[in-house]
Formats: structure tokens, C-alpha cells, sequence
């Protein structure tokens, strides 16, 4: 959309952490699609690195956090009361912490403009369990710092929410299932819900369209889907499909979602009467 992104992390081209993607790549990425990337190497859990990145940019109009670094420390299967916790805590770091380090140094930036978006991509848009108790911690704390951020921010004109893509087929997941983006379909035969997954470029779109659009305010501190996004806004994936991984939930767990919403709305119900 001819932006200028910048492209962060510790991945860069000869010093890799763990994957061999690059930042360096991903700004490439943004180049040849036709915006201007620009890769720097900063680690998002040092304030420092954090602060010296933003003192390098005049201005910013949105921030995206999405740090995670936890793929192999998430024990599925496990109870809690059995997790290596010399695993499990530096996740909690990871992805918590890192965006909290970097919403505080960067979104000041906004705050003088009094403009901005500031999204928190996380995994789910309703209030179900994950499947272990660091991870789903992991991910409903980004959605409430969304919300929390939201409610500090509103008085300044900046927007603050949180994303979740679908089945993301990331290069992680096309890894694990052993196929290319060109061959992706093949994955299917292996999980038969990876035919309803989407390209790290159709959540991208989403956040493109929120930022585009002039009424976000009204959107600050809630949490949106990929899917429902791009009904809203028209927007396809990087093959022209509209993955909806939704109504594909709905068919494949039938009652799963109402029962989610049942649960999500008692519990926000009690929160009202509090603070009511």
C-alpha cells in the first residue's frame, strides 16, 4: 500500500534464532510489493534496544506487536502442574513483556500526533480455553492489554485492538506439514481444517484496512477476526480466496461457539455488576 515498514527482531541475515526467516527477507517482502521496507535489528525484551529504535524514527502510525518466539516451548497435552516451567516462563517473557517494552517506548510517538493504531495480534476471538495454561495466558494477556491500552489511549485519538488470523500457514506450518506454499493444499490430506487456512498476508490486509479506515476509534479495545475483517472490508488473500475460518468452526464443532459465547458473556455480565 506504498508504506514505509519498518521490520524488527533478532532474525537477521547470519544470525538466525531458531527459524532461518529473516527480517531482512520480510523487509524485502514489503519492497517488491511495492512499499519501502526497512529491516533493524532489535531485541523487543531490552528497553534500551527498544528505545534507540525509536529515537531512529520521527514518526509512527501504526505498531503492530506480534513477538512470540514460543513454538517450542508450548508442552501441548501437559496440566499445568506438570509443565517445565524452565521452559514455559521465558515464553511468558517472550511474548508479554516484549510488547509491553515496545508499546511503552513507540507509542508516545502517537500520542504527540495524536493519531495511531496499535494492534496486538493474538489467537482467538472469543473467550475459549487453548489447550495449555501458558499459552492461552499468552494470549488473552495481549488482548487485554489491547483493551487496557485502549482505555489510556482514547483521550489522545489513538486506537488500540487486538487481531487473530485463522489457521495461520505460516512458514512454520507449511514446515510441519511438510508441503510449499505452492503445494499447500497437499497438507489437507494430513488435517482436513488446514483447506480453511490463510496466508500471514490475509491478517496483514486486515491490518491495513483498520488502519486505512478513518472511523477505527469506534473499533478501539475490542478484538477482531481475519475473516470478519475482510467481510467488512472487501479485502481477499494473496490468492484472491476469503478464508473464513469462523463458519468453517461452526460447521466443524457445532454449539462450540455458543457454548464459548455463553461462557465469554457470564463472565463479562459479572465484570459489568462490579464496576457498575
Amino acid at each position: 500500500m506504498g508504506a514505509t515498514v519498518y521490520c524488527t527482531g533478532r532474525s537477521v541475515h547470519g544470525n538466525t534464532t531458531g527459524r532461518p526467516e529473516t527480517i531482512d527477507e520480510t523487509a524485502e517482502m514489503v519492497t517488491r510489493a511495492g512499499g519501502e521496507g526497512i529491516s533493524v535489528r532489535v531485541d523487543h525484551a531490552n528497553a534500551s534496544d527498544v528505545r534507540k529504535f525509536a529515537g531512529s524514527i520521527d514518526r509512527l502510525d501504526v505498531l503492530v506487536n506480534d513477538v512470540w518466539g514460543g513454538d517450542d516451548a508450548v508442552e501441548w497435552g501437559r496440566p499445568f502442574w506438570e509443565l517445565d516451567l524452565d521452559r514455559g516462563l521465558p515464553m511468558m517473557r517472550n511474548a508479554i513483556e516484549t510488547h509491553l517494552v515496545t508499546a511503552r517506548h513507540l507509542v508516545p510517538k502517537m500520542v504527540a500526533e495524536r493519531s495511531g493504531l496499535v494492534v496486538e495480534i493474538t489467537d482467538g476471538d472469543a473467550w475459549w480455553y487453548r489447550g495449555n495454561l501458558l499459552y492461552d495466558l499468552v494470549k488473552s494477556s495481549v488482548v487485554r492489554l489491547a483493551f487496557g491500552m485502549s482505555e489510556e489511549l482514547r483521550p489522545h485519538g489513538v486506537a488500540a485492538l487486538a487481531v487473530t488470523p485463522g489457521f495461520l500457514r505460516s512458514e512454520a506450518m507449511l514446515d510441519r506439514f511438510g508441503v510449499t506454499e505452492a503445494s499447500w493444499r497437499d497438507g489437507a490430506k494430513q488435517d482436513p481444517h488446514f483447506a480453511f487456512s490463510e496466508t500471514p498476508r490475509f491478517v496483514g490486509r486486515a491490518v491495513v484496512a483498520l488502519a486505512a479506515d478513518p472511523h477505527v476509534m469506534r473499533k478501539s479495545g475490542r478484538i477482531f477476526a481475519s475473516w470478519t475483517l475482510a467481510k467488512e472490508y472487501g479485502f481477499a488473500d494473496a490468492d484472491g480466496a476469503r478464508p473464513d475460518w469462523g463458519a468453517h468452526w461452526d460447521e466443524a464443532f457445532p454449539g462450540a461457539t455458543k457454548k464459548l459465547d455463553e461462557t465469554f458473556w457470564s463472565y463479562w455480565r459479572g465484570y459489568d455488576r462490579v464496576f457498575k
